[in-house]
């Protein structure tokens, strides 16, 4: 078996900043309460003419030259996303299409905030097999167009952005790559987070006012998230053969900075190895890791030979984790 290992990494955030002081004065709400109980000061919001291809599009050129290639060069093309440009076709299709592609496979991955590990999960099963040589995983999400901003419990926690990595196939011997990753749904939480009004099933008429919007349940997404994450953090490890004490960096989906802290503390991991990028950009829903991936390689503190945890949970109600050595 050949390793998935990742050759080039890249992000995008929109310009836009909405800053707790400009929800101030659109809910009832305030900066501190806002930070105390999130974390998060910022958050990105596209422009009126920016879609999630655009933000994709961005992200992956950014990848492409960080990996010495060039869109020609990839075999597939997978973006997981929850906001796309349209219902149908794929946002991928249109990526592939603006990068230059060769007509190579292009597919959307719909998993909430679970969906770049996903997307990275499969990519790596055709580098392993040595089917492909090169896959571009693109997490994309502008969660701002399905945000109800007069609903103070979830407006604040959202923003738009996009991070890519692309997986390239590598000798076995190497000791860098993706190492393992598991992903689980439990359907009976569904309605804890969801945006009704979008689809085919028929709206219930106390759904009206929020058609198109995300609906969440906080308080019981909070306790499910650090349960799930914790618990796919240590079933990774133990199908891994390695324990909490060997990760260098976790990088968990950035929904709430004492989410966390929470997943942290159960680890027994001291706060400084969890990646956190929430405070500027909030939670760009499958956005988040690769962001915060790209931001931490940037800035020096993920290096090459570090054993990386990534992990989420998302809608659904989803959750996974995926190892990797850097």
């Amino acid at each position: 078996m050949y390793k998935a290992v990742i050759s080039g990494v890249g992000s995008y955030l929109p310009e836009r900043i909405l800053t707790n002081q400009d929800l101030e004065r659109m809910v009832e709400t305030n900066d501190e309460w806002i930070t105390t109980r999130t974390g998060i000061s910022e958050r990105r919001i596209a422009a009126e003419t920016e879609a999630t291809s655009d933000l994709a599009y961005q992200a992956a050129v950014a990848a492409l030259q960080d990996a010495g290639l060039t869109a020609t060069d990839l075999d597939m093309l997978i973006v997981a996303t929850s906001t796309p440009d349209y219902q149908l076709p794929p946002v991928a299709s249109l990526l592939q299409h603006r990068l230059g592609c060769r007509p190579i496979s292009a597919f959307d991955v719909s998993v909430t905030c679970i969906g770049f590990i996903s997307a990275m999960e499969t990519a790596s099963q055709y580098i392993q097999t040595g089917k492909h040589k090169h896959i571009l995983v693109v997490g994309a999400d502008a969660l701002s167009r399905i945000t109800d901003y007069a609903d103070r419990t979830t407006c604040i926690l959202f923003g738009d952005g996009a991070g890519a990595a692309i997986l390239s196939r590598a000798e076995p011997s190497t000791d860098q790559g993706v190492i393992h990753a598991s992903t689980h749904s439990a359907g009976e939480h569904f309605f804890s987070l969801y945006v009704p009004g979008t689809g085919s099933r028929q709206m219930m008429p106390e759904e009206a006012a929020k058609k198109g919007k995300i609906i969440m349940e906080g308080r019981k997404i909070f306790k499910l998230a650090v349960t799930s994450m914790s618990q796919t953090v240590k079933e990774t490890l133990e199908a891994s053969g390695y324990d909490q004490a060997d990760l260098d960096w976790v990088i968990p989906h950035q929904a709430n900075q004492r989410i966390i802290e929470a997943v942290a503390h159960n680890l027994e991991l001291p706060l400084e190895k969890m990646v956190s990028t929430i405070k500027y950009y909030g939670n760009n829903s499958a956005a988040t890791i690769p962001v915060a991936m790209d931001t931490a390689i940037r800035d020096g503190r993920i290096k090459r030979g570090d054993l990386v945890m990534l992990v989420a949970f998302g809608g659904g109600l989803v959750w996974g984790s995926l190892l990797l050595r850097y």
